[in-house]
């Protein structure tokens, strides 16, 4: 069974950095494209940054040029750097794979709270 563990959240004041970890185990991880989502109060899900498995990345728009997506198969983690971050940032992130195949078993997420 795959279980994603995310972490390194917190409150930061805007302007500030964080830098997010998401460990997978259970799963052959250097094949799976993976991505960051996140999920504010009220919103849906929405994929923030993803990285293939190739090392290739993707950004929307609303954060690119902040964030940097890594990951490092020998850790079976994916990274996800934050910097310049602003209130609009604010929401629970996961990690989950992002291919056609249905996605892992959502992890519990991590808390990221700007504030202004």
């Amino acid at each position: 069974q795959v279980r994603l563990v995310e972490s390194g959240g917190g409150l930061v004041q805007a302007g500030g950095s964080l830098r997010l970890s998401c460990a997978a185990s259970g799963t052959i991880f250097s094949i799976n494209a993976m991505a960051w989502y996140r999920q504010a109060p009220g919103k849906r899900r929405e994929l923030v940054a993803r990285i293939a498995s190739g090392g290739s990345t993707n950004y929307v728009d609303s954060v690119k040029g902040r964030f940097t997506i890594s990951r490092d198969n020998a850790k079976n983690t994916v990274y996800l750097q934050m910097n310049s971050l602003k209130p609009e940032d604010t929401a629970v992130y996961y990690c989950n794979r992002d291919t056609i195949l249905p996605p892992y078993d959502w992890g519990q997420g991590t808390q990221v709270t700007v504030s202004s």
